[in-house]
C-alpha cells in the first residue's frame, strides 16, 4: 500500500572593508555537490615547484629531468614528513582573491577547506561560504572573508596565516597549509591555455555586473549586462573570470553557493585541459604559466612539501573524494543572521560550531558501498527531528544518514522531546523497504506506518505558508539512546 500524506492538510493521517548585503530570498537555494577540483592548483603549483628546482625556463628544461626525478626520490624516501603527515590528516585551506586590481581585492571571495588522509587516499574538500560569521579579535564577529584584508592592511603579507588560524580555532582542528590564489592570475593562466569549455548549467543574467574603474562613478555607469548561454561554451579567461565572480544573476545563479559552484566548474575545466593539452610536453606554456603563478599566488609549503604532496594526491580516485559545502538549506548547517553593522551574515545553526566540527571530524566516515547503492536506488528522503533536549542530535545524525545516500529534506525539533526510544514514521507505507530496513539498522528505531495526530498537527502548523514542501519517505523522530554519551541516563547494569 503506497499512501499519500499531505504535509499541508493537518486533517491528513566588517568596518569599511565589509560590504553590507541585504537578505535574500535565494540565499536558501538548493546546493549541489561539489565536484572534485582540488588538484588543479596543486598541480600548478608542483610546476612551479620543477622549475624552481632546475633553475630552468626554456626549451632545455627536459634535460634537467633526471635531477629533478632524483630529488623527487629524496623526498619521498626522506624521513622529514608533511605538518599532520603523523596525524594521518593534512590539512590545506585554499584561498582565491580578487587581487590588487578589483574592488575588495583582498576579500577571499573562494575558501576551501582540503583535507588530505594518506593512509587511505582520500581527499575531502570543505567550502566556507564567505558570510560565515566569526570572531575576530578585538572587532567582534565578522564575515570570515574579510579576515584576510584585514590582516594585510595591519601587515602585509600575513593574510594566509590569520585566515588559517581563524578557521583553526572554530573548527578545532590544525590548518598545516594555506595556498592563496589571485584570480586575476587564474584569469591569465586559463588564456595561457588556450580557453577553456564549461557547460553552462543554466541561461546566465546578471544586469548589475561591476565595470572595472567605474566604481566612483554614476550609479547607472557602474554596471553592465553579463549574458551566458545554457549549454557548452568556450570561455577565455576574462569570461571565466565574470563567470565565477557575478553576484547579482537572476534565478538560481544568484546565490553565493551558485558562485561557489561555478568556480568549482571552472577549476575543474582547467585542470581537464592542462591534462589534455599534455603540457609536460610544452615548456614554453609550461614558462608562461608559471610566470603568472609566480606573480599570482602566495602559500606557507615549501618546495619540497609541493612535491611530496602532488605524490600523494596525484593518484588519487574521484571514488575517494569526498565533497561537501556549509550552507543555509533546510538541512544546512546554518542560517541567515544580520550583524550589528546590518551586514548580512551566516551563522552555525546550533548557536555555536560545534555540528559543524563533528563535520569536519567525520568527513572521512564513510558507509557501507552495499547499503549506498541500496539507499540511492530507491532515492530515498527523510527528515528529522530531535526529539530530546540534547543539543545538535539531529544535526549529527543528518550528517551521518547522508553517508549513506540518504536526501534530508528538513532538519528541526519536535514540540515533544521526552522520547526514549527513536522512532521512523514510514510514509511511503513499506513502498521502499530497503532503505527503510538500513535506517532502522543504523538508527536502532522502532517503526510506525504512517504519523500520530499531534505530528501532523506540529507539520501543518511549520509548514503554513510554504508552497510546495518537500515530502519526505521518512520522518525519523530521535530520543535518549540515540545519544551516544547516554548523559543523564540510569545505569543498566545490575
Amino acid at each position: 500500500m503506497n499512501k499519500k500524506i499531505d504535509l499541508l492538510n493537518s486533517n491528513s493521517v566588517q568596518g569599511e572593508i565589509m560590504e553590507k548585503t541585504a537578505i535574500k530570498s535565494n540565499k536558501k537555494a538548493s546546493v549541489g555537490q561539489f565536484k572534485p577540483i582540488g588538484f588543479a592548483l596543486i598541480f600548478l603549483l608542483f610546476i612551479y615547484a620543477i622549475f624552481y628546482f632546475s633553475g630552468e625556463k626554456s626549451n632545455n628544461w627536459f634535460y634537467n629531468l633526471p635531477i629533478i626525478n632524483q630529488i623527487k626520490h629524496l623526498v619521498e624516501s626522506a624521513e622529514t614528513q608533511l605538518k599532520g603527515e603523523t596525524d594521518d590528516r593534512i590539512n590545506i585551506l585554499l584561498l582565491g582573491i580578487g587581487g590588487k586590481n578589483h574592488d575588495g581585492g583582498l576579500l577571499t571571495d573562494t575558501i576551501m577547506l582540503a583535507s588530505l588522509k594518506p593512509s587511505e587516499n582520500k581527499l575531502s574538500l570543505l567550502s566556507i561560504p564567505r558570510d560565515l560569521a566569526v570572531p575576530v579579535e578585538g572587532m567582534g564577529w565578522r564575515k570570515i572573508n574579510s579576515v584576510n584584508a584585514y590582516a594585510e592592511q595591519k601587515t602585509p603579507g600575513s593574510g594566509g596565516l590569520a585566515i588559517s588560524q581563524t578557521v583553526s580555532d572554530i573548527f578545532q582542528i590544525p590548518i598545516d597549509y594555506y595556498v592563496t590564489v589571485d584570480f586575476t592570475g587564474f584569469a591569465k593562466i586559463i588564456d595561457d591555455l588556450g580557453g577553456i569549455k564549461i557547460d553552462v548549467e543554466n541561461t546566465f543574467d546578471d544586469y548589475k555586473y561591476p565595470i572595472l574603474g567605474n566604481e566612483d562613478g554614476d550609479w547607472n555607469q557602474r554596471w553592465k549586462h553579463l549574458h551566458i548561454e545554457k549549454g557548452i561554451q568556450t570561455m577565455n579567461g576574462e569570461l571565466a573570470l565574470k563567470y565565477v565572480r557575478s553576484r547579482h544573476a537572476l534565478g538560481v545563479e544568484g546565490s553565493d553557493f551558485a558562485r561557489s559552484r561555478r568556480q568549482q566548474k571552472v577549476l575543474e575545466a582547467v585542470k581537464e585541459k592542462v591534462m589534455s593539452l599534455n603540457i609536460l610536453f610544452k615548456p614554453t606554456m609550461i614558462s608562461k604559466i608559471i610566470s603568472d603563478i609566480n606573480e599570482n599566488y602566495s602559500s606557507n609549503l615549501k618546495i619540497w612539501e609541493i612535491i611530496k604532496l602532488w605524490g600523494m594526491v596525484k593518484n588519487i580516485k574521484s571514488a575517494n573524494i569526498t565533497t561537501r559545502v556549509l550552507d543555509n538549506s533546510p538541512s544546512g548547517l546554518l542560517i541567515d543572521t544580520i550583524g550589528e553593522d546590518g551586514a548580512y551574515l551566516l551563522s552555525p545553526r546550533s548557536g555555536d560550531f560545534s555540528e559543524i566540527k563533528y563535520l569536519v571530524n567525520n568527513i572521512f566516515a564513510d558507509a557501507p558501498a552495499t547499503d549506498k547503492e541500496k539507499v540511492k536506488e530507491e532515492k530515498a528522503t527523510v527528515e528529522i527531528r530531535n526529539g530530546t533536549w540534547i543539543n545538535g542530535l539531529a544535526s549529527q545524525a543528518a550528517l551521518d544518514l547522508e553517508k549513506y545516500g540518504f536526501n534530508i529534506v528538513r532538519v528541526g525539533n519536535t514540540s515533544q522531546q521526552n522520547f526514549e526510544k527513536s522512532v521512523i514514521y514510514d510514509l511511503t507505507y513499506g513502498a521502499k523497504i530497503q532503505a527503510l530496513t538500513i535506517l532502522k539498522n543504523r538508527t536502532n528505531a522502532n517503526v510506525a506506518l504512517g504519523m500520530p495526530q499531534w505530528l501532523i498537527d506540529d507539520l501543518a502548523k511549520e509548514l503554513k505558508g510554504e508552497t510546495d514542501p518537500i515530502q519526505p519517505d521518512f520522518i525519523l523522530i530521535l530520543g535518549q539512546a540515540a545519544d551516544a554519551t547516554q548523559s543523564g541516563a540510569v545505569n543498566t547494569e545490575q
